[in-house]
């Protein structure tokens, strides 16, 4: 009985520190998939106007940007009001107009968010694709490493 419990204690440990190696492991995998500023051409599907998966398999969300959110609005981290989930789409279809049938390449990756997404900087044809979609007006600059507030997408639309 006296070593039983330490030997559990221990045992409990050694797992917790495989799934944390896991953890770590995987999360080194995922950022060295995403850094292919190697010159690798990659296409992208976009999950929304600002987030989406590259040919690599890699999951990313644009640097400095933020587009209205398409979920529903009773979905958690969906739209506010039905006015973003029109913009939401009309933001979606300007990223997937700007590069469909051609290929992006990451130029910078700085870390993961918090849905374990890679962020990333694109680059299409020598271009910043969050500086184009925001030029365009369907996107919004957004320092959401420096804990800015999301943008409004609301603001003055009756929902």
């Amino acid at each position: 009985m006296f070593f039983r419990v330490p030997l559990t204690y221990l045992a409990g440990a050694a797992v917790l520190l495989s799934i944390a190696a896991g953890g770590a492991y995987y999360s080194s995998l995922s950022a060295s998939a995403a850094t292919s500023s190697t010159g690798e051409a990659l296409t992208v599907y976009w999950s929304d106007g600002d987030s989406g998966r590259l040919s690599d398999g890699t999951k990313f969300r644009l640097h400095g940007i933020d587009s209205p959110e398409t979920g529903s609005l009773k979905q958690r981290g969906g739209a506010k009001c039905e006015a973003e989930r029109v913009l939401g789409f009309e933001a979606k279809e300007a990223a997937l107009e700007l590069t469909r049938n051609k290929t992006v390449h990451v130029t910078e990756t700085r870390g993961t968010d918090r849905y374990a997404r890679t962020v990333v900087r694109l680059e299409l044809d020598g271009s910043d694709i969050a500086g184009l979609l925001v030029a365009g007006g369907t996107h919004r600059t957004w320092d959401y490493d420096g804990r800015e507030r999301k943008p409004d997408w609301c603001a003055g639309a009756a929902s």
